[in-house]
């Protein structure tokens, strides 16, 4: 990419350097990122010995923060794994694919980069559109990961995406379960989800993001750009940006509301439920009454 390039996306005020990035990382935000990073993975056993991941870079904050954890924690070795860098394109215009490819250059992180027909299937589905995006999205992401010798994909879900993802399932869904941290796949033999990402605030993805002068990519279809506009003038559509506002809302009068919020989800007591699932199968209390 030339200059001009990197001057139009950042104006007067070019990001730092990788070698500044990387550092503030290892330094100023070790706490908060790097080391929730790990805590996460070793709490829930997300990297095994011989693992290779493919690193799911959407283009946003997240997924790059998380590549450069990844990078990171490699870096530390401790014992072998593989890491895939994967972005999938599935319909950007060409100044966002640009966008995703220049920060990738900014940050050093060696992307793969393969296209999908996702925004063409979904731009004339008005019900449901981002539920049957995301999972079309990790249909191909998967695809593409096992025909690299991927056995895990991870994604950049935070802290913030899973307690949302609670009370979204309970206000709009009626029912009650976890984003987990992760998952192994019905479709992949074979492959599983992992979400490192699980113990970090998204607050403070942005603080990071700012310190380094960062500009990352939106979702950049259409809903986006129509939610966007919408907070602005109070006309919102998107049911996570709702959630997101009303949990701000409780945290006022409730500090502790989101790290109850995500404790819930390992205090369940099963005999105070009136009816749960496994595998698919629901059970009811009365079972055993």
């Amino acid at each position: 990419m030339s200059n001009e390039f990197v001057s139009s996306l950042y104006g007067d005020n070019p990001p730092n350097s990788q070698e500044d990035i990387e550092k503030s990382i290892r330094k100023k935000f070790k706490h908060d990122l790097e080391g929730r990073f790990e805590k996460a993975v070793v709490q829930y056993g997300l990297i095994e010995e011989g693992d290779n991941i493919a690193v799911c870079i959407s283009g946003g904050k997240d997924s790059m923060l998380m590549a450069k954890l990844f990078q990171e924690i490699k870096r530390h070795n401790k014992f072998p794994f593989s890491l895939t860098f994967l972005c999938m394109d599935p319909g950007y215009l060409p100044v966002n694919r640009a966008l995703i490819e220049e920060n990738c250059r900014i940050l050093g992180i060696p992307v793969t980069i393969f296209d999908s027909p996702i925004f063409d299937s979904v731009f004339h589905i008005e019900k449901s559109p981002c539920y049957l995006c995301a999972r079309m999205r990790r249909g191909y992401l998967y695809s593409r990961a096992k025909s690299l010798s991927c056995n895990k994909i991870a994604l950049g879900h935070h802290y913030d995406d899973a307690i949302e993802t609670i009370l979204m399932g309970m206000l709009y869904s009626g029912q009650y379960q976890a984003m987990m941290p992760k998952l192994r796949s019905t479709n992949f033999e074979g492959m599983e989800l992992i979400r490192p990402m699980y113990l970090i605030r998204e607050d403070d993805i942005k603080a990071w993001r700012d310190y380094n002068g960062l500009r990352f990519l939106q979702c950049a279809c259409k809903f986006t750009e129509e939610n966007a506009r919408g907070a602005e003038t109070g006309n919102i559509s998107s049911k996570r940006l709702e959630t997101k506002n009303l949990i701000a809302e409780l945290k006022k009068t409730n500090p502790q509301v989101e790290k109850n919020l995500f404790r819930s989800t390992e205090n369940v007591v099963l005999n105070k439920v009136l009816g749960y699932k496994i595998h698919g199968e629901k059970h009811t209390f009365l079972e055993d009454y």
